[in-house]
């Protein structure tokens, strides 16, 4: 259309008056209605007052949306355990889809929410007949990649109330054995025949005595059960014990909402692994105040479609994919390849799309290195302010003028059908959840919290589509901040460390009295370690951290990971690391640029070359400091907070290569090590 217009003679400016002039014909009101929004004009006030918390006489705040002073503990009576959430979902959906898996280039299949039940009840009565006990004293690990069996395995657990402990590659094979040790673990149930001759060479080496039973979801050599049959170790495949459980059923002993459900071990940066004991309470609470914010804007339904692909293993994923079994929806799982999500997503057509900000951040990039001219990155510019200005009014929609000239083909490569975007993990870009909100025509949620916690503690409140901040407490916790002297963040001043307390708090570290005194005082109170600052509508901005401090040598205090939040916002930079020593006066940083947005950075800077060549470039290095430098100065850093050299690394830390914990969060002392020579030299070149 714009092709046509233009080639006809018309200018760009008279193009977009006709834009506008459509635009302005939009029945706006119909939409409302539709979101099942109020009227415009009362929009502002009325998601304004959302946002807001109340103080209680402590100094804590908490969520105005709910009934009373009482903080949330269940949103349905009978959906007050994991096990009754699932069988919700079953009684909702009855034989309806409830699992679904596909092979390459192929339709999704499904397991119905019945088959599914009956597995879990077969597996877990397999389980009883190999020893293990229906209690919350049974744990199981579950070592696997994102499946249907993973979810099978989960709940065959909760109805003969047992625990589940998540296993995953990237924790290493010390944690791995730490782990099984630790949390007693007996029977461990695995994706491939390659996690299972890790665990058997950990027996051999009589690191792991306690490891009895190993099942299998894929097909095995007898080899391997040969192998196990020398050192002790049974092994059987996930089909015949549930043909096992089948023959000799047991009725299920389902769990109380205070038993436990789940320890999930923590990867952290240093140190052995923490297993964060959570109650099926604590699950059910978290999910429960996301519902209770949500409820009249953007409910679960039984057609909505989840595609599951951030690992089960972490509790972000696992408290999204209850809100779904809770209401009889499906969910379908990638391939095992991130490379094939885009295809996944259309084979699938999701609703409901969880994410971390490092994919939020990659398709921004890769939406515009698309407009590579300066007219192409003008238009897209300019139609997603306009959208961004609906936006703002609570208007949510993807058939605008600007959704059929720029963002279909956008919101086609999600699927079509996303409806509503959680993210979390990690601090989202403002600029990139802005862009997003417009150009996927889909609600877009951030919150916060962690794994001690079960997952979140604060939300966005629908409505409050405003960027930099992640939302009020959820209705299921009150959220304190504490005096940090030694950065001189002051509760007073409305900023300090965030402390959380509530039914969605967990209930210590599995055998760590010690470090579960660090993280619980004696009133309850989850001390977090980052740093949040009260914004005047009731909305939490996380600001710092307060483990990751160090002093320079003339004695400052400094933060690394708010400077790093700082220069990532620098368009040609991916990844930052900023390191500063007690013994050194200034800060230096690792750069690793985007691959797809660096190029054409350099080239309008006039800098020339592949990616390789331009990581070596000096002109280019000088250009990405200075460009750091003035965002820094911008945010109001300190001279001393500035890093003073980078050196340009051409490939991406991540999980694979030991620098990124499995929630893509940095690894601090290994990026230290791996880049220890590159960090003395950028000392020597800069003294």
């Amino acid at each position: 259309m714009l092709t046509f217009f233009l080639v006809s003679g018309g200018s760009l400016w008279l193009f977009v008056e006709f834009v506008l002039s459509l635009l302005e014909k939009m029945q706006t009101q119909e939409i409302l209605r539709i979101l099942r929004l109020p009227e415009l004009g009362d929009l502002g006030q009325f998601f304004h007052s959302l946002s807001a918390t109340t103080l209680d006489s402590g100094g804590a705040r908490r969520s105005v949306i709910g009934s009373g002073p009482q903080l949330l503990t269940h949103y349905y009576d009978d959906a007050r355990t994991m096990y009754q959430v699932f069988r919700r979902g079953l009684s909702i959906s009855g034989d309806g889809p409830c699992l679904g898996f596909r092979k390459p280039k192929q339709p999704y299949q499904w397991l119905s929410y019945q088959e599914v039940a009956d597995r879990a009840e077969f597996l877990g009565s397999g389980l009883l007949q190999h020893n293990c006990k229906a209690c919350t004293d049974q744990f199981i690990g579950v070592f696997a990649q994102n499946r249907p069996e993973w979810i099978i395995a989960e709940l065959a657990c909760y109805t003969y109330s047992m625990v589940v402990v998540p296993l995953y590659d990237t924790l290493g094979p010390g944690a791995i054995r730490y782990i099984i040790n630790t949390a007693d673990i007996s029977t461990v149930i695995v994706d491939k025949p390659q996690k299972a001759v890790l665990l058997l060479e950990h027996v051999e080496r009589k690191e792991t005595p306690g490891l009895k039973l190993i099942i299998l979801m894929d097909p095995f050599e007898e080899a391997l059960k040969e192998r196990g049959q020398k050192c002790g170790v049974v092994i059987k495949s996930m089909q015949a014990m549930e043909d096992c459980g089948q023959e000799n059923h047991h009725a299920p002993v389902p769990p109380q909402p205070d038993d436990l459900s789940i320890v999930c071990f923590t990867s952290g940066t240093t140190g052995n692994p923490k297993g964060a004991m959570l109650t099926h309470g604590n699950v059910v609470a978290d999910f429960s105040g996301f519902l209770k914010v949500t409820e009249k804007v953007i409910f679960p339904r039984q057609d909505d479609v989840l595609i599951s692909f951030l690992p089960l293993a972490h509790m972000f994923e696992r408290v999204i994919q209850s809100v779904v079994y809770c209401h009889g929806g499906r969910v379908g799982f990638f391939q095992g390849d991130i490379r094939l999500l885009s295809d996944d997503m259309k084979s699938l057509c999701p609703t409901i799309f969880p994410v971390v900000p490092r994919l939020l951040n990659r398709m921004y990039d890769k939406i515009f290195s698309q407009a590579n001219t300066p007219l192409k990155r003008w238009l897209l510019e300019f139609a997603a302010k306009r959208k961004q200005a609906e936006v703002r009014s609570g208007i949510i929609r993807n058939d605008s003028i600007w959704d059929e000239l720029f963002f279909n083909k956008i919101q086609a490569s999600l699927g079509g059908c996303v409806r509503m975007i959680v993210t979390g993990a990690a601090p989202a870009s403002p600029t990139v959840l802005g862009f997003l909100r417009a150009a996927l025509g889909c609600q877009v949620y951030e919150g916060y919290g962690q794994t001690e916690c079960t997952a979140g503690c604060t939300f966005t409140t629908p409505g409050d589509w405003t960027s930099g901040h992640v939302g009020a407490p959820l209705p299921c916790n009150h959220i304190k901040l504490v005096d940090v002297e030694e950065l001189n963040y002051w509760a007073c001043k409305g900023e300090g460390e965030i402390c959380v307390r509530g039914p969605n708090v967990f209930k210590g570290y599995l055998k760590d009295p010690d470090r579960t005194k660090e993280a619980l005082d004696s009133d309850g109170w989850l001390h977090t370690g980052d740093i949040g600052k009260w914004l005047p509508a009731g909305t939490l901005k996380v600001i710092d951290r307060k483990k990751h401090i160090f002093k320079l040598a003339q004695g400052e205090y400094v933060a690394p990971e708010k400077i790093e939040n700082i220069y990532i916002r620098s368009q040609p930079v991916a990844q930052i690391y900023v390191h500063g020593d007690s013994l050194k006066a200034f800060l230096v940083g690792i750069v690793v640029p985007d691959p797809e947005v660096m190029p054409s950075w350099a080239q309008k800077r006039g800098i020339e070359g592949t990616y390789a060549d331009l990581c070596t470039n000096k002109d280019l290095k000088k250009a990405i400091l200075e460009d750091m430098v003035r965002l820094g100065k911008e945010s109001g850093l300190h001279s001393f907070e500035q890093v003073k050299a980078i050196h340009i690394h051409s490939d991406m830390f991540s999980v694979q290569n030991g620098l990124l914990t499995p929630t893509l969060k940095a690894k601090r002392p290994e990026l230290r090590e791996y880049f220890k020579k590159q960090i003395e030299e950028l000392y020597s070149i800069s003294m």
